[in-house]
């Protein structure tokens, strides 16, 4: 903004908000990561009856939910902070180690919400989609399979980053790359940002390009999430399909629901249970511009990306 305005940059000002920002990532990951697993709760993301359960209370089942949403957050939250900390250490390298610190963060984040293996993570590989995932206190879990905006964050965390900053410090590319030589599962099953791309542009991004095509297959789907006048918060597939979850002898229901709520939860609206919202898609946006060469190409991230503009 301060370069369109001024003509420079306002690098004092950047600095100044990513301090505040590091306090508000470091409350997050001590307070909203449970069992240091790098999977996030969250409570009242503002996206109050999207789920099946009222995440900001206590589960009827007990336990706790593992949220595909929160945690999608936290790895944009990584990201962003690294397009801060790519600016600021141009011209303050004292910033450049906070580079590292939080790629490899994002990476922990993103691993952990694919999770391939015995432990349920919050991607099912059967629906090529992700969810909440319901962790029981006798040790079991589940996912619950409701097909919401929720499952389609993990989307949005994307970001493409210049090649700069890995040359201005080379060093830096030398110790990511062995930061993941060392742990190549981090990047089994999530798109490895050591690939380069068009200029060195680098992609960070929790789906590969198998799962970002499954992903893709749902949310320009008519039948599921793309309507005329955007994405709905949840898809179409659950008018005729409504996901129950039984407690008990208490039932839980999340259906399609447009306009007015058959339900009182939450003052007896249907918020997040089919309307749009323009927040939400203005970030879907964001991460389709940001993965546009993948989808527009045949080979992986080949071209130069489109920019948006400020």
């Amino acid at each position: 903004m301060s370069v369109a305005r001024w003509g420079q940059r306002d690098l004092d000002w950047l600095e100044q908000i990513f301090q505040k920002l590091a306090l508000n990532f470091t409350w997050w990951v001590n307070r909203k990561d449970r069992e240091g697993r790098n999977v996030f709760e969250g409570g009242f993301l503002g996206m109050d009856n999207i789920g099946v359960f009222d995440r900001s209370a206590p589960l009827p089942t007990g336990g706790y939910l593992e949220q595909a949403d929160g945690t999608a957050w936290m790895g944009l939250y990584c990201l962003n902070m690294l397009e801060i900390v790519s600016e600021l250490a141009m011209e303050k390298p004292a910033f450049a180690d906070m580079g590292l610190k939080f790629t490899e963060h994002f990476l922990w984040i993103a691993s952990a919400m694919i999770q391939p293996g015995e432990e349920q993570g919050m991607w099912d590989e059967t629906d090529g989609f992700f969810y909440d995932v319901l962790r029981l206190p006798d040790g079991s879990s589940q996912p619950l399979k409701i097909r919401s905006l929720v499952g389609l964050l993990p989307f949005c965390a994307a970001g493409v980053f210049e090649g700069h900053i890995f040359k201005k410090y080379p060093k830096m590319a030398q110790r990511l790359d062995w930061f993941l030589e060392a742990r190549p599962e981090l990047v089994a099953a999530i798109h490895d940002l050591r690939k380069l791309g068009c200029g060195g542009r680098r992609l960070g991004a929790i789906l590969n390009e198998a799962k970002l095509r499954r992903v893709l297959a749902k949310l320009l789907d008519e039948a599921e999430f793309l309507s005329p006048y955007g994405i709905r918060s949840l898809s179409r597939f659950h008018a005729d399909n409504p996901y129950v979850f039984w407690a008990g002898n208490q039932e839980f229901r999340v259906g399609y629901l447009p306009a007015e709520s058959d339900t009182r939860m939450f003052g007896g609206n249907s918020n997040w249970r089919g309307p749009i919202w323009m927040p939400l898609n203005v970030l879907i946006i964001r991460a389709l511009i940001h993965y546009t060469p993948i989808t527009a190409t045949t080979s992986w991230w080949n071209a130069p990306p489109a920019r948006a503009t400020s």
